[in-house]
C-alpha cells in the first residue's frame, strides 16, 4: 500500500512511523516518474519491512522545500524522522531496491 503524504499527515504517517519510509517525490505531469510508478508500486506490495508513500510535488511545495527536492523523481527514505538516503531520477527496479537494502 502506497499513502499519499501532505504537510497535514507528514509527522503521523513519517516522522512517527516505526519502519523505514520510502519517498516518491512525483508529479503527473512528470514523464519519468510515470516510468518508475509501476516499480514503485511493487515494491510497495512486495516488502514489508518499509512504509512506502508518494508527495506530489505541484500539492506539496513546502514538503519539497524541507527536503530539498529539485528534480523528479526523487526518493528519499526517511529513517526515525532523518534522511537515511536520497536517490534522483529514473531508475530501474533493481537499482531503486539496491538503494532501498543499502539505506535501510
Amino acid at each position: 500500500m502506497i499513502t499519499e503524504i501532505t504537510k497535514a499527515n507528514f509527522e503521523a504517517e513519517v516522522v512517527t512511523s516505526d519502519k523505514p519510509v520510502l519517498i516518491d517525490f512525483w508529479a503527473e505531469w512528470c514523464g519519468p516518474c510515470r516510468v518508475i510508478a509501476p516499480a514503485i508500486d511493487s515494491i510497495a506490495s512486495e516488502r514489508e519491512d518499509i512504509k512506502v508513500c508518494k508527495v506530489n510535488v505541484d500539492a506539496e511545495q513546502e514538503l519539497c522545500v524541507k527536503f530539498e527536492i529539485d528534480s523528479i523523481p526523487t526518493l528519499i527514505i526517511l529513517k526515525n524522522g532523518e534522511i537515511a538516503g536520497k536517490l534522483i531520477g529514473l531508475n530501474s527496479k533493481t537499482i531503486i531496491e539496491s538503494f532501498i537494502n543499502k539505506t535501510i
